[in-house]
């Protein structure tokens, strides 16, 4: 990427100061709009004559952001991009992100689940190099539920279905991660394999605790 590789050769002798560096961007890319350059410079509130180096982690982002984004790319590619930045500046940085990419495709690799459920709109999951799945935000959070089943005996079927994951059992509580829910087909399995079953609690489960399960099934598997 050559916002990138021009970013590390600023920082390593041309020129340093933020106005420097995105002039000396802006003819390599046709598309460079210096519109949207000012806009976000005033956005981020980034200091435009002050050294590269002497901004911090957060301020740098920003200035890289906003060099990725003057010249309106169709596609966007950010490795661990919320890594190190405090709340606040993460909160500017996605605000700045989603405002100014507007018809073009973001993509994120991240282990920052919480930041990452907030805007998504496809979640895909590598494991071992291995794409897992991939898929709408929203189709994922609904089909993922975590359920407790309250027994009056204790009897656990000698077969449970292959989309439970994390099983576990005591003499009154069966708990498992459900990742094909539906709501009435899930009820009626449950019925049919726990009917002595008291009392059954089904709670939805945020993108972190999905990775987790998923993440431990695999370990296990391996």
């Amino acid at each position: 990427m050559r916002c990138a590789q021009a970013y590390s050769s600023c920082q390593n002798g041309l020129p340093t100061r933020t106005s420097y560096f995105l002039n000396y961007l802006k003819p390599l890319y046709p598309t460079w709009d210096d519109a949207r350059a000012t806009e976000m410079l005033k956005q981020f509130n980034l200091p435009v004559d002050r050294k590269l180096s002497q901004l911090s982690r957060g301020m740098k982002m920003k200035a890289s952001l906003v060099s990725s984004l003057a010249y309106r790319p169709k596609l966007i590619i950010l490795d661990e991009p919320f890594s190190g930045l405090d709340p606040l500046v993460r909160d500017e940085f996605i605000e700045g992100l989603l405002e100014s990419a507007a018809g073009s495709t973001i993509f994120i690799s991240s282990h920052d689940l919480a930041e990452i459920e907030s805007f998504s709109s496809h979640i895909g999951y590598l494991d071992q190099g291995r794409l897992q799945f991939s898929e709408e935000s929203a189709a994922l959070s609904a089909r993922f539920r975590e359920i407790e089943i309250t027994l009056l005996e204790p009897a656990l079927p000698a077969s449970l279905p292959a989309s439970w994951l994390r099983v576990e059992t005591s003499p009154s509580l069966v708990r498992f991660v459900e990742t094909r829910f539906e709501e009435a087909e899930t009820g009626q399995q449950i019925r049919a394999l726990f009917p002595a079953a008291q009392s059954v609690t089904i709670k939805p489960l945020p993108l972190r605790e999905i990775f987790i399960a998923l993440a431990k099934t695999l370990r296990k598997a391996a």
